[in-house]
């Protein structure tokens, strides 16, 4: 059974959220989605933000970030052991290749990135520039016309 809904309501009285709309369909879509390895999306402050990603058994080269219109995907495969080859008994430590991807909001930033016991932590940070802030608009007594 499919659920489907409208978000046409909530675009009657908005003008430029049409990216909305494309984010809740590819959430929808990517309901299934594989959940390794497991992250958390942390906020310290109101414009600070951390993603900590399980890393256990990759090194820095295993791993790739790239931020490209304002998606953040995070790729992981490791690489050839060489002549180092090892017969498990058992493994229960996953190192299978990975990709997460995390939409970014309007003036997100990724600021540092580090790999510290088996936990890949991505700093974040908006920075809103000053033309994108709130600013009060007075109101005139005189009708001003555009020519």
């Amino acid at each position: 059974m499919t659920t489907a809904f409208s978000l046409a309501p909530l675009f009657r009285h908005s003008v430029g959220f049409d990216r909305f709309n494309d984010l809740f369909e590819s959430a929808a879509r990517n309901e299934s989605g594989s959940s390794y390895p497991p992250y958390n999306v942390e906020r310290h402050g109101d414009d600070q933000y951390r993603i900590v990603i399980a890393a256990a058994g990759f090194l820095e080269e295993d791993l790739d970030l790239q931020v490209e219109k304002g998606v953040l995907t995070v790729t992981g495969s490791k690489r050839d052991a060489g002549a180092n080859e090892v017969t498990y008994l058992h493994q229960g430590i996953a190192q299978r290749a990975f990709k997460l991807s995390f939409r970014l909001a309007d003036h997100i930033e990724v600021k540092a990135a580090g790999l510290a016991n088996g936990l890949l932590n991505i700093e974040l940070l908006r920075l809103v520039p000053e033309e994108a802030k709130a600013k009060r608009i007075p109101i005139n007594g005189e009708a001003n016309v555009l020519n």
